[in-house]
């Protein structure tokens, strides 16, 4: 049975380290949330480590820098781990080929410019048109504001029937943009998939990046042992399912994605509903609460 909770300080004390999720968790795309960051910087502040570990398409360096544009406080986080970054060393090592045709926005150029110094050593990968390519490489559709994955299908016939891996960058399906849900990489793999092709995926719930997390931590010179790592997020199906397979405790944020089934008010979620919800969804994350304060 999973316990809701009202403060993150409640159980804090039990763990050494939080894997957290940003999107809905920290921010929503636009704003930082000040009751977020503060739980972050008390954790931090009694002995815990915090690896912010994001389906983000783009490398570490790249969601630092966004989050720093937004006001988020160096001092709530130790480290970052992004599916961008996971999925990039699985690109570069040549998951989908060498000459790959890149299905996402300009924003994300990042994940082809920015190697990391360790990866410096493998053979290049060539961004090619489609019909050159040897594999693709997913970050998001290329509207991210209009596109639905249904846009892509004829191109996805075509990918399959010359028989191209896709590599997902960012495996979430939607994600809130303030007031606006868009779809993601994950929805366009999901379709590639159903339609009979092969995608890859590097994101939550699939555990490299959780290898990404641990190896970020230790370099950040933080101690943690295996049962004291919760990991926190609004994802049941990536951040809560994938902290589950890890043999984390979870903590689950009721105010995102699934926000209406939970009652009116998103800081506060009815806690026969939760309990419901959980077990039709059939993962049962081990603690719950509204918004991360």
């Amino acid at each position: 049975m999973t316990r809701v909770i009202e403060q993150f300080a409640e159980i804090s004390a039990n763990y050494e380290l939080a894997l957290v999720d940003l999107w809905g968790c920290v921010h929503n795309g636009r704003e930082i949330y000040p009751a977020a960051q503060a739980a972050l910087q008390a954790f931090r502040a009694q002995g815990g480590g915090v690896v912010l570990v994001t389906n983000a398409p783009r490398p570490a360096a790249a969601v630092q820098a966004r989050l720093d544009e937004m006001g988020f406080a160096r001092d709530a986080y130790d480290a970052i781990a992004t599916s961008g970054d996971s999925a990039q060393e699985g690109m570069l090592m040549g998951a989908v080929g060498r000459r790959v045709w890149h299905l996402g926005p300009a924003k994300d150029d990042s994940f082809f410019t920015d190697t990391p110094d360790w990866l410096a050593d493998q053979p290049p990968v060539e961004r090619v048109d489609f019909d050159a390519a040897e594999g693709i490489v997913c970050t998001g559709p290329f509207d991210e504001m209009n596109d639905t994955p249904e846009d892509y299908r004829g191109k996805f016939l075509a990918a399959k029937a010359r028989g191209l891996k896709l590599l997902c960058a960012n495996p979430d399906i939607v994600v809130d943009f303030g007031e606006t849900r868009l779809w993601c990489a994950g929805a366009l793999a999901q379709l590639y998939d159903e339609m009979g092709g092969e995608s890859l995926y590097f994101g939550k719930p699939h555990p490299p990046i959780y290898d990404l997390a641990r190896r970020v931590a230790v370099a950040a010179g933080l101690r943690f042992s295996e049962p004291q790592i919760i990991a926190i997020g609004d994802g049941i199906a990536t951040d809560i399912s994938g902290g589950i397979a890890e043999g984390f405790d979870t903590l689950f944020l009721t105010s995102g994605l699934a926000a209406a089934d939970f009652g009116p008010d998103p800081a506060a979620p009815d806690h026969a509903r939760v309990e419901a919800w959980t077990v039709e969804q059939g993962i049962h994350p081990t603690f719950a609460m509204g918004r991360l304060r």
